[in-house]
């Protein structure tokens, strides 16, 4: 056949396949159309005024470094991005929904191949209508299409919008699991020094008493003091001692989650430091309900498993039209090897198929049924996210509120349960009331001491869960993942990158 006639026939050939393509990548959709539930919360958090949240930079736009600011802190919190297994295998879900993304596009394109088989046979005499044994050969080579579905009805589009709602979903989960890990490794540092400065304060509280025993026995010995006043100052002492170790032993615990966090061996000896409240941290506006739509990342995650529940819906609606699928192949076929490519040895066929369930007992009506449910329970799961969220700020902000009153409070009592302390020490020294009243305000003031730290670790972490409940960090840490590429030009064979 001369070249040119044999290009025409090409082309004619393919056109309706190239038709076809077209015709498949402009299918109608049957997704209901998607809407953004409301936000069934507040328009304002509690206590809050309503004023606009861009007033001051939003949490989502300061990043955990320049959150943070103790230098210690940031070395824990990247060992901790770094090495964590959790948050590995978070981001290694990632992947996985990216790859099933992938697999999902690639139905949407054909797959072609290239054939080539050869076969070689005899047959006897008796089976064939001439009564002599025949050698037969065949070799065929071709490029052929599998099975490949015009999407007409949106269902091969529906399912592949939905895998990509499941990655980006999964991303999504991965940021909160950061943000998670992040707010875990503060609030672990933080108990961490709140032990040092109680140890701290416990220490200064046992070489005291122990040098007061110290005293009151020479007191005894000398018949200065009565045996039961030995035994109180002991007493006290001994209570000191058990504070310490009880202190001790919750420090090591301490420094244990803090090192499975981190996912690697903390520098020993760890340093022992108090808690400082003015470097830890910087203080965050709480900004409007409406921020936490885009910020918080589960509740980003939540609203991509809402609509990839509303593509379901698309695809399961696709499922009552028919479905049309075309396999075809295209090549030379000859009884020789020498002939595969001689003139006239063009071999095609092509098979259209059309499919459409008559009866199949309801089932198509119940997976539809099954997506319009899921998709409810989407919507419950998105409002829930938002409100949880908004529990999570409301909390936050009413902790630091009142967290910082019973601060400045509890400072006040220990400044006078140190006066109380003083001056009970001064009447028995000079004789006025008995040891007993030396006893509970030296307890009462350690009491009170050991209590003031612990408020004001736990005005800290307040702080540092309204950090992570605002969606600390997101905007500065990363940008949403650009979905893979979809396939140019020709379509090829295998998965799409």
């Amino acid at each position: 056949m001369p070249r040119r006639p044999l290009a025409r026939w090409r082309l004619a050939r393919l056109a309706p396949a190239a038709l076809a393509v077209l015709l498949a990548q402009g299918c109608v959709s049957l997704a209901p159309p998607y809407a953004r539930p409301a936000a069934p919360v507040a328009a304002v958090f509690p206590g809050q005024a309503a004023t606009p949240g861009d007033a001051a930079p939003a949490a989502a736009r300061i990043d955990w470094r320049g959150y943070f600011t103790d230098p210690v802190l940031q070395g824990l919190i990247a060992d901790a991005l770094a090495h964590n297994r959790d948050l590995r295998v978070a981001l290694l879900r990632v992947e996985e929904a990216r790859a099933l993304y992938g697999i999902q596009r690639a139905d949407q394109f054909p797959t072609l191949g290239v054939q080539a088989d050869g076969s070689r046979g005899r047959t006897p005499g008796d089976l064939n209508l001439t009564g002599q044994p025949q050698v037969a050969s065949q070799y065929q080579v071709g490029v052929g299409m599998a099975a490949w579905e015009l999407d007409f009805w949106g269902r091969v589009r529906s399912l592949k919008d939905a895998a990509l709602e499941n990655y980006l979903a999964s991303d999504a989960a991965a940021e909160a699991a950061t943000l998670s890990l992040i707010a875990q490794v503060a609030d672990s540092y933080l108990s961490l020094r709140e032990l040092d400065e109680r140890l701290a304060l416990t220490r200064e509280t046992i070489a005291s008493r122990e040098e007061s025993l110290r005293i009151f026995r020479r007191r005894y010995e000398v018949g200065a003091i009565s045996k039961l006043d030995l035994t109180q100052v002991e007493t006290l002492w001994q209570q000191a001692r058990a504070l310490g170790a009880d202190l001790e032993q919750a420090r090591a615990t301490q420094a244990h989650a803090l090192e499975l966090l981190t996912g690697q061996p903390l520098p020993l000896p760890l340093p022992r430091a108090g808690l400082d409240d003015d470097s830890v941290m910087r203080d965050l506006p709480a900004g409007l309900p409406s921020d936490l739509l885009t910020n918080r990342p589960d509740i980003v995650a939540a609203e991509h498993q809402l609509r990839a529940a509303n593509a379901n819906i698309g695809a399961a609606r696709a499922a009552f039209f028919p479905r049309i699928t075309l396999t075809g192949a295209f090549g030379t076929a000859s009884a020789e090897l020498d002939g595969l490519f001689g003139a006239g040895s063009r071999a095609w066929n092509f098979a259209p198929t059309l499919d459409l369930p008559i009866f199949d007992a309801g089932r198509r009506g119940a997976n539809l049924d099954l997506a319009e449910v899921r998709r409810d329970q989407a919507v419950a799961s998105y409002e829930r996210a938002i409100q949880s969220a908004f529990k999570d700020v409301a909390d936050a902000l009413s902790a630091r509120r009142w967290l910082a009153e019973q601060v400045q409070v509890l400072r006040a009592t220990v400044d006078a349960q140190s006066e109380r302390a003083r001056l009970a020490k001064l009447r028995y020294d000079h004789g006025a009331s008995p040891y007993l009243e030396v006893l509970d305000a030296q307890r009462d003031l350690l009491a009170a001491q050991q209590t003031l730290v612990q408020t004001r670790r736990a005005l800290l972490s307040a702080r540092v869960g309204l950090y992570a409940a605002l969606g600390g960090g997101t905007q500065a840490r990363a940008t949403p993942p650009a979905p893979p590429a979809p396939a140019a030009a020709p379509p090829h064979t295998g998965s799409a990158s």
